[in-house]
C-alpha cells in the first residue's frame, strides 16, 4: 500500500480542491480520508509513504497527441523513451499518432505499438490510420483496426483534402462511435510550411502558412461533422478565426472537440526569429491576437483539451536552414509548468480547470477510465509542486528540440504514479 498524506487533491470531475490523505492499493484508490489521519493505520503499515505537503495530487495528465517515432524513426525517440518523457512530465495516457514507418494503417503495425506500450508502465495508446498509406484515397479497415486496440484514427501530418473521403470517413466513425482527429492545414494556401504568414515571415523573406490553411479546413470538417453526427478532434488548433468555427459548430450541435498545444498558448510568431527552427512546428506559431484568442477558448471551453504533439526530431534535422529543417518540437515534459505558469499563474484557469484540459476531457474524448480522484478509481496520479522552479536543460526524450531549453520553469512534477505504481520520482523528492 501506498499513502500520499496530506496533499491538496484536485478532481476535476467533481471540482474538488482540498486537503486529503489517500490510500493505494491493489492498483486503484481505496481510500480518500481527511489529512493526517493515515487512513485510520500507523505509517509503518505502507509499504510507501509519500509527505504530500505543499504539494498537489491530481489525476495523471492524459495527452492524445504524441509521435513516439516508433517503429521505424527510433533514433527520434522509442515508444520506451517517448514513455519515460512522459512519466516526467506527469502523464500517465498517451495517444500515439500512426504516422510510423510503417504507417499504423494496418494490425500488425497497431499491435506492435501497444505491445511495446505495455512495456513501459504507463498507459500507451495508439490511433490507427484513417486512410491507407496516408493518400486520403481509401480507407482503413476502421472496424477491425478498432478491434485490434485502436483508441481512434487520424492522419495527422497529412491534412484530408477530398471533402467526399472526409464524409465517407465521418460517416464510418459514426457508425463504429468513435474519433477521428484532424490536421487541419489546406496544403493549396501553404509556400512555406512551418512559419505564419504575416510580418515576421515578410520580415525573413518567405511567405509561410497563412490562417486560411487551418481556418478553411475547420470550417469544412465542422460542417461534415454535423452533418455526419461523428465526434471529431480538431487537432493542434492555432488560428482565433478556428476558434470561432468551433465555438459557432458547437453551438450548432456538432460533436467537436478541440485541442490546443502548450506552444501555441505560449509563444507567438516572434519566436521564429529568437529561435529559430526550434520555433517551427505545424501548424505555426501565430500572432499575439490569436494566442488570446485561443487563450479565451480555454476559458470558455470551446478549446477542450491541451495536448503536447511532441514531435521528437535530431539536432542535426533542426540544424538545417528554416524552411528546410523539419517542423514539431517537444513537449512531454515542459506541458505542466507551461500551463500552470501561463494560464493559472495568469488568472486564466484555476488548477482544477487546468486539470480538466489536461485529465479529464482528453480522457472523456477516448472514453478512458482515468482522469478523476474517487475511491474505486484507478491509482493514476501526478503529485507536482505547483511553485517550484526547475530548468529545463536535461531530458528524458531522445530529443531537446523546443524554444524552452534552457528556460526556468514553474511547477515541477515530483511523483508519477500509474496503476498504483511509482513510474517517476524526481531526485530531490523526499518518500
Amino acid at each position: 500500500m501506498i499513502l500520499i498524506k496530506g496533499s491538496r487533491v484536485l478532481d476535476p470531475a467533481s471540482g474538488t480542491d482540498s486537503r486529503a490523505d489517500l490510500v493505494i492499493e491493489d492498483g486503484v484508490i481505496k481510500e480518500i480520508c481527511p489529512p493526517d489521519t493515515f487512513g485510520g493505520r500507523a505509517e509503518a503499515d505502507y509499504d510507501q509513504v509519500i509527505d504530500g505537503t505543499g504539494l498537489v495530487t491530481a489525476p495523471g495528465l492524459v495527452d492524445v497527441h504524441v509521435h513516439f517515432r516508433d517503429p521505424g524513426l527510433t533514433y527520434k525517440e522509442d515508444i520506451h523513451s517517448g514513455a519515460a518523457a512522459a512519466a516526467k512530465g506527469g502523464f500517465t495516457t498517451v495517444v500515439c499518432m500512426a504516422n510510423t514507418k510503417p504507417l499504423a494503417d494496418n494490425e500488425e503495425t497497431l499491435r506492435y505499438i501497444l505491445e511495446e506500450g505495455k512495456k513501459t508502465g504507463i498507459h500507451v495508446l495508439s490511433c490507427a490510420a484513417v486512410s491507407k498509406g496516408f493518400k486520403g484515397e481509401e480507407l482503413t479497415d476502421m472496424e477491425g483496426l478498432l478491434a485490434a486496440g485502436a483508441a481512434g484514427f487520424t492522419d495527422d501530418g497529412i491534412p484530408l483534402m477530398d471533402g467526399p473521403f472526409v464524409l465517407k470517413a465521418m460517416e464510418e466513425a459514426a457508425r463504429l462511435d468513435t474519433v477521428i482527429s484532424f490536421h487541419e492545414e489546406d496544403k493549396a494556401f501553404i509556400r512555406e510550411n512551418g512559419i505564419n504568414h504575416g510580418a515576421v515571415s515578410d520580415q525573413l523573406g518567405i511567405y509561410g502558412s497563412p490562417s486560411l490553411a487551418e481556418d478553411a479546413l475547420v470550417a469544412r470538417d465542422c460542417m461534415i461533422a454535423l452533418e455526419t453526427g461523428a465526434r471529431i478532434d480538431v487537432q493542434h488548433i492555432s488560428s482565433g478565426y478556428s476558434v470561432e468555427l468551433v465555438r459557432l459548430a458547437k453551438k450548432l450541435g456538432a460533436d467537436v472537440w478541440a485541442e490546443v498545444t502548450p506552444h501555441h498558448f505560449t509563444l507567438t510568431e516572434n519566436a521564429v526569429l529568437e529561435y529559430g527552427t526550434l520555433a517551427k512546428m505545424n501548424p505555426p506559431l501565430r500572432t499575439e491576437l490569436d494566442r488570446q484568442m485561443l487563450i479565451a477558448g480555454l476559458k470558455d471551453g470551446t478549446i477542450d483539451m491541451i495536448a503536447t504533439d511532441h514531435a521528437p526530431h535530431s539536432r542535426e534535422e533542426k540544424d538545417k536552414p528554416l524552411t528546410e529543417a523539419p517542423s514539431g518540437i517537444i513537449g512531454l515534459e515542459t506541458a505542466l509548468s507551461l500551463g500552470i505558469e501561463h494560464l493559472v499563474k495568469a488568472g486564466h484557469l484555476t488548477l482544477v480547470e487546468l486539470m480538466k484540459k489536461m485529465s479529464l476531457n482528453p480522457a472523456r474524448l477516448y472514453k478512458l477510465d482515468c482522469g478523476r480522484i474517487h475511491e474505486g478509481a484507478p491509482a493514476d496520479l501526478v503529485i507536482f509542486n505547483e511553485n517550484e522552479t526547475w530548468t529545463a536543460d536535461r531530458f528524458v526524450s531522445k530529443a531537446s528540440n523546443t524554444p524552452f531549453l534552457g528556460k526556468t520553469m514553474t511547477g515541477k512534477v515530483r511523483y508519477t504514479i500509474c496503476g498504483g505504481k511509482v513510474v517517476y520520482q524526481d531526485q530531490t523528492s523526499i518518500s
